[in-house]
């Protein structure tokens, strides 16, 4: 029997996986929103800013859900994981949250 300690994670793998799942479903739904303003507008800036909007969603997404997992317990490194997420994936999904909010009000503005 090994001598390690018991990692005791709790639900801190499944809080964060929906703490990614709630931030990535309001960037898409920004994304689309901002996609349908666009379109319906002709502002081409518009149009593409949202199907970027909805890439970084979708990417967030898949890291959210691999972070869950490890932090879970059932991924591939969870033993060498950090309890805290690395800087650049938190900064890039908070630039894309400020980004989809101005986005938002913008699209607001031109559909009225």
């Amino acid at each position: 029997m090994s001598d390690a300690p018991l990692r005791d994670v709790g639900l801190q793998g499944e809080r964060t996986a929906l703490s990614w799942s709630r931030t990535c479903l309001a960037l898409a739904v920004n994304g689309l929103l901002s996609v349908r303003s666009g379109w319906q507008s002709g502002a081409a800036p518009l149009t593409v800013t949202g199907v970027l909007l909805l890439l970084a969603a979708s990417a967030f997404m898949i890291y959210g859900t691999l972070r869950g997992r490890a932090l879970a317990g059932t991924g591939r490194h969870h033993h060498t994981l950090p309890r805290a997420a690395p800087a650049l994936p938190l900064g890039l999904l908070a630039i894309s949250t400020l980004v989809a909010c101005g986005v938002g009000i913008s699209s607001v503005l031109i559909s009225e």
